[in-house]
Formats: C-alpha cells, structure tokens, sequence
C-alpha cells in the first residue's frame, strides 16, 4: 500500500506526460490513432490489430486514448529526475496508474467536465516559472527534461496539466459530497484490532518570530528612481521594455521571457496589486513604479484578451544596508533575551516585535500548509526546518537563525515548540478528528473502487499481452 500511494502521489503530481493519443475507428470500423489538438496525420488504412500496436509501443487503451510504452519510460525519468528510488517500483505499477488517470478523464469528457486552456496555461506558466528560477534559464530547463525547445516543453506540459486536472475533477465529483457520521467514526476505529490501529508520529506546534532588516527610504527612492528612468525611456524613447526585463528584472521565473505573464485573470494567484495594475491600464500603457510584498514593479499591458491581459514587468529590490542588516540581528538577539529573562512571552514578543504579517497576530503560531492545523510531523517537515526545531524543548527558544524570504533578502527568526505531542498509538477521543479523516478516507476508497467497477462496463480497455500477467489494483483485464 505504501508503494501505491508513492506512485499515487507522484503520477498526480507529475510535470509530464504523452501528447493524448484519441483513438477513432475509421469506415470499416478498424480503430487508428491520431494526435489530439493535432493537424490530422494520414493513417495507413491497412486494418490494424492490437498487436500491430504494440509493435508501435503501445502498451494499453482505455477508453479514447493510448498508453505508449515510452510513457511508462518517461515516468521513471520524471521519479528519477525528482531524486524518487524506483528500484521497487514495476512497470506494471506505472502502467496501472496511468490507465487510472486515463479512465478518469475519460469519464470526465463523458460528464462533460471542462477545463479551460487558459486555466491551464496559467498552471503550466506557474510550473515553467519555479523550474526556471530553480535551474537559472531557460536552455536548462530545456536541456535538463530533454526537449528540443521551450515550445516543445510547454506542449507537453501543457497536456500533462490538461489531464491531471480532468482526472482530479472527476475523482471529486465521485467523493465531493461524502462524509462520515459519528456512529461510522466509532464503528471503523473499533473494527481495527487494538495491535493493529494506526500509530500517530511525533508532532509539535511552532511558533515564529521574524526580524527583517529596515530598508532606508534612500534605497527605496533609489529603486523608483531607476524604475521611472525605465519606463520614460519607453514611453519616450520606444525603448524595448522586453529587452529591459531581461536585463534588469529580478523575477527569476519572468525575467528570461521579457518580464511575460500570459492570460492573467482577476483569480490568478498574483499579488492584488500587481492584478489591481493589470486591470486598471489600457492596452500599450506602462505604469508608474507600484510596490507589492515581492517588491517595486512597473507594469506594461501588452494585450487586452476579454476578461485576461498579457502583461510584461520588471521587479527590483531595494538594497539593504550592511548597517541595517547588523541592526536588525542586534534587536532578534535582545528580543531572544527578554523572552529568556521572562519579561516577555514568545507569543507576546511575536505580536509587540515580529514582521511577519501572517503570523505575528496569532503569536506567531505556524499553520501546516498540507493540513491547515498547527500540528507539524517531524518525520515529514522539510529537514532543513525540522534541524531548527528537532532537538528544542516545549517552551524553549531557539538560537537566532540567519534566513531568507522569497525574494532572496536575508532576515532573522526565533523559533519555539509551544507544544509536543509525543509519538503514541490512536485514541479515540484525544485523536478522533484525525480518526474520523481515517474513516472518510476508508468511505472514500470504497465508493471510487465502486465507481471504477460500474464504470469499467461501459468503457472500452484493452491491455496488451505483454502485460496481462500484471497484478493491477483494478481489474482491467475483466
């Protein structure tokens, strides 16, 4: 099971995958293949078999589309290329989950399920963005998951998104309105045998404080300063603004494609400022140098598409100081004292000292974004986070620790346990809402394993020879 749901949680999550193949039977009723959102490619019209298919590297089919065997190759680059060990994991395994996804997006078009291209270029924009700022260009990125170009890269990403968002939306139409009642919750906790029921890791609670250095208005002065040069050399000078966002923007995931964002829509997930511009401008305007939480920007509206925009921008950050930065590690360090002494709690320290805007009103209290509670797994934290807080006490505070944000600039933090739980076997009542997410997830697996069995009646799938001595999860050989 533990296998399943590595494979589960990657193929979901993966960047990749095949342009969709739709199969169509032709006059005589032979089923051919062709690409889809393709130019239609000239089929041999001699009557082709399954077996003629897999000599093409065809490995399965389900519904309208086609699993390549190069599809299944491609998976183990994707794991591989994400440091995943998949010594343990067969073909056959692969193979099952990428049929599963195709069911689902079938079925999906079957229920006429749409997604919009433009919510999901929006998505491959995002993905393409990280994988730049994280590889430093473009032509890594490219040569680093071997394609021919950027365009080549984006397709394909593209179709992978298409399809994983199809399967996704269908998987929760089938669960969306499922829930569990009390009597349910106690029945599945008291039908595990008591060495058997689950075992609950160590977790902590972790409050935070940040200090980051003040930036001067000099600097910020400076930084508008040079923003306006810009954009009056534009506007006056029918300068490049392309050419200056690849040249001067700090936006490592715009910076190499002129500043661009594509598609951007009222719901993007942008700062509101920086959306509050786009919306504001009309089609060939630059703005006047905005500020948002990422830093100072101007702004180019490159073209008006209904409710979306292109835009072009240019980032830059004020330059901190040497002076502010040993001012700033100076405060964190009396701060640290105060709390110590006990003239201050951490929380109240938090709310009086902190900069952080989402935590410092809470005392600084952390919410785990994979839960949305305060409770933190110290096996599955991001290990260079859980080094600052593994070995601390409750209640104790950690040494000032030298950070930084998500623009790069260097900050100071405090962290404190405000409560452990020690690693324990499930209980009933101090643990029933995890307990009744258990029993949800049970009541969840159940109805789509029915679902996947009702469907499978009415839905063509073929898998080849070659695999029909496979142990798959659903029986797709039926």
């Amino acid at each position: 099971m533990t296998m399943n749901k590595i494979i589960w949680f990657f193929l979901f999550t993966c960047t990749f995958t095949q342009a969709q193949i739709v199969l169509e039977p032709n006059e005589e009723g032979v089923v051919e293949e062709k690409e889809e959102q393709e130019e239609t490619i000239v089929q041999d019209t001699v009557p082709q078999s399954f077996k003629r298919f897999k000599a093409e590297g065809i490995s399965a089919v389900v519904g309208e589309y086609v699993i390549l065997d190069t599809d299944i190759d491609k998976g183990y680059f994707e794991m591989r290329s994400q440091g995943i060990n998949t010594d343990g994991i067969s073909r056959c395994q692969l193979l099952g989950k990428l049929m599963e996804d195709k069911l689902y997006a079938h079925q999906a078009k079957q229920d006429s399920i749409m997604v919009s291209d433009a919510e999901i270029n929006a998505m491959t924009d995002q993905q393409l963005q990280y994988m730049i700022g994280e590889l430093g260009s473009e032509e890594r990125v490219v040569s680093f998951y071997r394609k021919e170009s950027m365009t080549d890269l984006r397709k394909e990403l593209f179709e992978a998104n298409k399809m994983n968002r199809l399967s996704s939306l269908m998987q929760q139409k089938i669960i969306d309105k499922l829930e569990v009642t009390p009597e349910e919750v106690r029945t599945f906790f008291y039908s595990i045998p008591e060495e058997e029921r689950p075992v609950f890791p160590t977790e902590v609670e972790i409050a935070q404080i940040v200090i980051e250095p003040e930036i001067s208005e000099e600097a910020i002065a400076d930084v508008i300063s040079r923003l306006r040069v810009m954009r009056a050399d534009v506007l006056e000078n029918n300068s490049s603004f392309s050419t200056k966002a690849v040249l001067y923007s700090k936006d490592p995931g715009s910076a190499r494609r002129g500043g661009l964002y594509e598609g951007l829509k009222r719901d993007s997930p942008m700062a509101k400022e920086f959306k509050d511009m786009a919306f504001s401008l009309m089609e060939g305007e630059v703005s006047e140098p905005f500020e948002t939480d990422f830093g100072w920007h101007i702004l180019y509206v490159e073209r008006i598409r209904g409710q979306e925009v292109d835009v072009r921008h240019i980032l830059l950050f004020p330059e901190v100081s040497q002076a502010a930065i040993d001012a700033a590690h100076e405060k964190i360090t009396n701060i640290r004292k105060e709390i110590q002494s006990g003239e201050l709690t951490f929380a109240e320290a938090a709310r009086k000292y902190s900069t952080d805007k989402e935590t410092r009103n809470n005392g600084g209290q952390l919410i785990n974004p994979m839960s949305f509670d305060t409770r933190f797994d110290l096996t599955k934290m991001d290990p260079t986070f859980s080094a600052y807080v593994y070995n601390l006490n409750e209640g104790e505070v950690s040494n000032v620790i030298t950070d930084r944000d998500r623009t790069g600039k260097g900050l100071f933090k405090l962290y404190t346990v405000t409560k452990k739980y020690p690693e324990h076997t499930a209980d009933y009542v101090k643990d029933y809402e995890r307990i009744k997410q258990l029993a949800l997830r049970e009541k969840q697996i159940k109805t789509i394993t029915k679902w996947q069995d009702d469907i499978l009646e009415s839905v063509y799938v073929h898998v080849n020879e070659d695999y029909e001595d496979c142990n798959f999860e659903i029986d797709w050989l039926k």
